[in-house]
């Protein structure tokens, strides 16, 4: 029988929609201002000679604009449709196209009496107003203009995105008008330009400044021309001409003092569509959050398998370290950290990192422990070590994303039966008696001297990760400390689901052996997870004698185990426990 498999999609609560999977435009307005015409003609591309009272919905396909998302025209006749059906029709519509006449001025009044007041009540509970297009139509019967009344409409409503004065008859701005309206769902200006102010938005601000961090490959607050040609290409699919590197240094010369912002930002007015396709490229949406779908992609993990860093990812990792490691220490200070998340909304780590992973002797992450931690990320939480490539600029595109950065190792059951594993990340879990030391064990693991051992240690059960070598190869061994609250509780399916245990009993108890020798027959006897018995705390006290039918010895040889290794924390080579284990692990 195949074996069963999990399909990740990853969705964070937090963030809201992605971008638009569609365009749903809604054309309102007075009787007889033209909205049905203005339809049909764009339909047709000619004036049609007999008008219903509501044209049908009218889909666009999709390839007929460069995002590929289909266009929903909705009409609206007061003759067909009662005032709650309008009212539900204005929610549904992503842009609300407000027609009048340029012949009527009472229907440009009501502009203001009647459609813009509905609009705004029946979206009041929207997260952002919904953008709306002023559509001045028949200009074909007047020579004037009504520009001068929609620029005083559009300063008292902002959600209004433009203006148009068009002809249903003459075709005059006819696809000018709905190509407005598309423009205000997928470029939207409010969320990236204040108008009044001819500024940024503070939102878009930031965005823009973590995408310039990114490609700012070697941190010196510029863009070389290098750095320059890789985000022209990441964003628009083509390097910049020479000539044309050369017009944007001209630009930036004539409009921004040294060349650069001070929040390293640069300003196109009126091009939101370029600001936009920008922002996309890097996984924004219209509220400029980053969307699920940047963040997470799905990935398939069958049962049985794990999740760990592919070569690709290590190499990505192990440069961005290198990037930041500005004084080439080997470790990354405090400050170096700061720049290296300034690029998240938060670090991936607290303080006690430096109880989980390798660290220097002032508590800074090395490489071996920059490694350490995001592979154990990947074993243990895949969500969040997919949101921190995104974050850091992991290549994510119409051919590539995260999961290029992530292994999916081959079943265990497969690892068993062929007695050999390919994985690069092993699990142990050191499962033991309360105050047997399995606390110390595990932060041995990290090479801590008995001195750091001494000031103390975590309230919470221990899981640290280091690398080890077998024979010749570099893995990560990641040590778990399961909780044991009482020796009658049952340890649960996610307690035993490991690459290697560790039983480990005291040799000053005479009754700890009892508790590992318990737990061995019940959960790993028949299991054939690799299992090593540890003797700790030997040094303390000679021999004795455990209370139990037989003594650990007698009792591995009957169950064919390795006698048990003797752990002692004071032995300057400890660490071969964790050796010992690993390869245990890599030839179960």
């Amino acid at each position: 029988m195949a074996s069963k498999s999990r399909n990740i999609f990853y969705q964070n609560k937090k963030q809201p929609v992605t971008m638009r999977r569609s365009v749903r435009i809604l054309l309102v307005g007075d009787r007889g201002v033209g909205k049905t015409s203005l339809i049909l003609s764009l339909v047709s591309e000619e004036f049609p000679d007999d008008v219903p009272h509501r044209a049908e919905e009218i889909t666009i396909p999709a390839d007929v604009i460069p995002e590929m998302v289909p266009t929903h025209i909705v009409d609206y006749s007061a003759y067909e449709q009662t005032d709650s059906e309008l009212m539900a029709e204005v929610r549904r519509a992503h842009v609300v196209c407000v027609v009048y006449s340029v012949v009527e001025p009472s229907t440009l009044v009501r502009v203001t009496t009647r459609w813009l007041p509905l609009i705004r009540e029946a979206t009041a509970t929207h997260s952002t107003p919904s953008p709306i297009i002023l559509v001045g139509n028949k200009v074909d019967l007047v020579e004037e203009t009504t520009l001068e009344s929609a620029e005083e409409i559009m300063e008292e409503y902002p959600e209004i995105e433009s203006f148009v004065e068009c002809s249903a008859k003459s075709l005059k701005n006819i696809s000018e008008m709905f190509y407005y309206a598309q423009k205000a769902v997928l470029h939207p200006t409010g969320p990236v330009y204040i108008t009044e102010k001819q500024d940024l938005t503070e939102e878009c601000k930031k965005a823009l400044t973590r995408i310039f961090r990114v490609c700012d490959t070697d941190n010196d607050g510029l863009l070389n021309d290098s750095e320059l040609n890789a985000f022209q290409k990441r964003c628009f699919d083509m390097p910049l001409r020479p000539e044309a590197m050369e017009d944007v240094k001209a630009v930036l010369r004539r409009n921004i003092a040294g060349g650069v912002s001070p929040n390293n930002c640069i300003t196109l007015s009126g091009r939101s569509h370029t600001t936009w396709t920008v922002l996309r490229k890097f996984g924004y949406n219209e509220h400029l959050y980053l969307t699920k779908d940047y963040l997470y992609p799905p990935i398939r993990v069958p049962n049985g398998s794990s999740t760990e860093l592919s070569h690709k990812g290590q190499q990505f990792l192990t440069r961005l370290f290198l990037r930041f490691d500005k004084d080439r220490d080997g470790a990354l200070s405090p400050i170096e950290l700061a720049q290296l998340f300034a690029v998240c909304p938060a670090p991936a780590w607290t303080a006690d990192v430096q109880n989980v992973i390798p660290t220097n002797n002032k508590g800074w992450i090395t490489l071996s422990g920059f490694l350490c931690f995001w592979n154990l990320t990947a074993l243990h939480d895949l969500p969040m070590m997919f949101e921190y490539l995104a974050y850091f600029g992991y290549p994510i595109n119409e051919v590539e994303n995260q999961v290029s950065a992530i292994q999916v190792t081959r079943e265990r059951k497969l690892d068993l039966l062929k007695k050999q594993s390919t994985r690069n990340v092993y699990e142990c879990h050191v499962i033991g008696a309360h105050g047997v030391g399995k606390s110390t064990l595990c932060r041995m693991h990290l090479g801590h001297t008995l001195d750091k051992l001494s000031e103390g240690l975590p309230d919470t059960p221990q899981k640290t990760v280091n690398i080890v070598h077998v024979y010749g190869q570099e893995k990560f061994l990641v040590m778990k400390e399961v909780e044991v609250r009482n020796s009658a509780e049952p340890l649960t399916h996610r307690d035993i689901r490991c690459d290697v245990v560790c039983l480990i009993y005291d040799a000053t108890n005479p009754k700890s052996f009892e508790y590992v020798a318990s737990i061995y027959l019940k959960y790993f006897s028949d299991s054939k997870v690799p299992t090593l018995m540890v003797c700790n705390k030997k040094d303390c006290v000679g021999d004795v004698r455990q209370d139990y039918l037989v003594q650990p010895g007698a009792f591995c040889d009957t169950h064919r185990l390795a006698p048990p290794h003797t752990f002692l924390a004071s032995d300057p080579d400890a660490r071969q426990l964790f050796q010992k284990l690993a390869t245990m692990a890599a030839f179960p």
